[in-house]
């Protein structure tokens, strides 16, 4: 079985980026389904992150792109957890992150991921996880050296 865990950010680029990023978590889907058995993973979090500008600009299209997503078969969405928010506490600790990305590390960590998709470079810090970080070509990044998120979740 294979498991990827999917920050918010990537979920973020999937369904509303029309850029190279969105082009690199489907590049990136598209090699782990490849694999055995593969799932995705990704917290509840993940869905108060995506959902906030679409709730806030009353886009029912995007709104129900993203039930779709979460629902969708072979993606499992993990509720935070009393041992997720401790592993969360240790992580935050040790490394300074902030809150949500200590809680999605501890959620995909917890979960036995085999590794973290995201965009944020600062993650890679974590030494319990593999953390796999979405980079665009320099020559095709929107803003030249600036390879991070359209926005933030």
């Amino acid at each position: 079985m294979s498991r990827l865990y999917l920050d918010a950010c990537t979920i973020i680029y999937l369904l509303e980026a029309s850029s190279v990023f969105q082009d690199l978590v489907i590049a990136r889907l598209l090699e782990h389904r490849a694999k055995p058995d593969p799932l995705l993973l990704t917290s509840r979090l993940s869905r108060l992150e995506c959902r906030v500008v679409p709730l806030r600009n009353q886009d029912e299209g995007l709104l129900t792109a993203y039930e779709a997503f979460f629902s969708a078969d072979r993606m499992i969405v993990i509720d935070v957890s009393a041992t997720i928010i401790e592993r969360a506490t240790e992580l935050r600790a040790r490394y300074g992150f902030k809150s949500p990305d200590a809680l999605h590390l501890a959620t995909a960590i917890e979960h036995k991921a085999d590794a973290f998709l995201t965009s944020d470079g600062n993650l890679e810090r974590c030494g319990e996880i593999t953390v796999e970080v979405l980079v665009a070509p320099e020559e095709e990044a929107p803003f030249p050296g600036i390879t991070g998120p359209a926005r933030e979740p």
